[in-house]
């Protein structure tokens, strides 16, 4: 190195300064220079997996705050759900288009002037509106910040930076469930999205001053009439189910919504079928192995999305829990999916993606379904560890369905198949929440309780586990060896076949 640095004109005395120097760098420092970028972004990440699981075990407390039914605020966490789901396909275009630094950073700003909204609201509409204006920068930072990633980060260290931003998502929902518990039971509920803010404007700084900001010379236009027809669609139809309940507004108008959303949506069908490269391709759902993850596993997530909204309520309005105690329990679905994915590879390389995902939705539904069996008197470890198996299941089909998306998707396509899979998963999880939420209602209004009891929990459970169990009938179309390529290798496969 010195005798490089000479042939450019550094005297030897610097050459010796400098490699002093390097050489007394601690090896922690060098990593975090190398990996500066897809830290920020797994930072970013977490605070928005947080945000996303912390608020379900305060809803109660909230629901008291507005004077409303806890059912009701079913509309918030659907609200957040849509910001997510109709922005994502623009996300890509907006970075090509702006830089992805710039609207990495713009992300973490909407996402935190969502929170101060949320701590700052008095009534529940205005709540369902901030919650839908971080569910917007939820939708940015996440696709945005793996572009980042992907443009900023050597090839050979991409996996190391990937493995990163698989962090936010395996403790997200472990520390989400907690904080919360702690905060609302302890503190104030209000507190809990003052969390963002130093994170929001640390990120801020950071991506201002070490992430470069890239972007493509020509994105080509928008599909700006399919983003209004499937985002629109999508956030009516949606919207107009959650508030069938009559609380926030009249039962027709509710009714007038849902059926507008869902002839734009159909009129979105039509449209796509005939612009060459619409924003959502639906052509992708030829693909099997596609069709499977992505239609299959949105009945699957139907039931997966009802769970983090009514587990909480369960426990505190049904059982009489603290915030708090109910976090403890909550949080243990997360530790039995961080659990799972451990064992995942070694599952599907053993069964295959047909046979996991036909018997797992069978347990992951008595798994969920189980959960509604709780009575006061429940021994709290049994409850416990129901809902450790009401995490590890789940987090199997989860991470199968994800896994055999791409099984027979080109490289060049990669990208719009990730934006259709994406606003289906979201949208997936929001229709999970309104269906508990529509089946939790009528229950109380058959068995006439003013207030949620117990009793009324268990239908509703029952419904979303069969929504799990109802995608083994896309899921058991599929090839038997169906995804082999991906946990066994080509070798392997074709040995096999041979």
């Amino acid at each position: 190195m010195p005798l490089q640095l000479q042939r450019h004109g550094i005297s030897r005395t610097g050459c010796a300064i400098i490699s002093v120097h390097l050489h007394r760098w601690p090896p922690v420092l060098l990593a975090i220079k190398a990996f500066i970028a897809p830290v920020i972004v797994a930072c970013a990440m977490f605070m928005e997996s947080v945000d996303a699981n912390v608020i379900v075990t305060a809803l109660p407390e909230m629901a008291r705050a507005f004077g409303r039914d806890p059912v009701t605020l079913k509309i918030a966490v659907t609200s957040y759900v849509l910001g997510l789901g109709v922005f994502i396909p623009v996300c890509g275009w907006l970075a090509d288009r702006f830089g992805a630094r710039s609207v990495f950073r713009t992300a973490i700003g909407i996402f935190v002037v969502g929170s101060l909204l949320c701590a700052a609201s008095t009534s529940l509409a205005t709540f369902t509106v901030a919650r839908f204006i971080q569910g917007v920068g939820g939708a940015m930072m996440v696709p945005v910040g793996r572009i980042i990633i992907f443009r900023v980060v050597e090839r050979s260290d991409y996996v190391r930076a990937m493995n990163y931003l698989s962090v936010p998502a395996m403790l997200g929902p472990a520390a989400g469930p907690l904080l919360g518990g702690f905060i609302t039971t302890y503190l104030h509920w209000r507190l809990i999205f003052f969390i963002n803010i130093p994170v929001g404007i640390l990120g801020i700084w950071l991506t201002n001053k070490y992430i470069k900001n890239t972007r493509e010379p020509h994105p080509g236009p928008l599909d700006w009439a399919g983003f209004i027809l499937s985002a629109g669609g999508a956030s009516l139809f949606l919207l107009g189910l959650s508030l069938t309940d009559g609380e926030l507004v009249t039962v027709t108008t509710a009714t007038v919504m849902t059926l507008f959303g869902a002839a734009m949506l159909g009129v979105y069908v039509l449209y796509a079928r005939r612009v060459e490269r619409p924003l959502l391709d639906l052509r992708f759902f030829r693909v099997p192995t596609f069709q499977a993850s992505v239609l299959g596993g949105s009945l699957f997530r139907i039931g997966l999305g009802a769970v983090p909204f009514l587990l909480p309520l369960v426990l505190q309005e049904g059982l009489g829990m603290s915030a708090f105690k109910s976090g403890l329990i909550t949080c243990a679905s997360a530790f039995g999916g961080m659990f799972m994915r451990t064992l995942a590879a070694t599952v599907l390389r053993r069964w295959g993606f047909r046979t996991v995902l036909m018997y797992n939705a069978a347990f992951s539904g008595i798994a969920i379904a189980a959960c509604g069996a709780f009575f006061p008197g429940t021994p709290t470890w049994l409850i416990w560890v129901i809902v450790l198996l009401g995490g590890f299941f789940p987090a199997l089909q989860f991470t199968s369905l994800n896994s055999m998306t791409y099984a027979e998707i080109e490289s060049r396509d990669v990208g719009r198949a990730t934006s259709l899979g994406s606003v289906v998963q979201q949208i997936s999880l929001g229709l999970g929440v309104t269906v508990a939420g529509i089946v939790l209602s009528i229950t109380r209004a058959l068995h006439g309780h003013g207030a949620l009891q117990w009793s009324d929990f268990w239908p509703a459970f029952v419904v979303v586990g069969l929504c799990s169990v109802a995608s083994i009938s896309v899921t058991r179309r599929l090839a038997a060896n169906a995804g082999d390529e991906i946990v066994r290798g080509k070798r392997e496969v074709t040995t096999k076949a041979s």
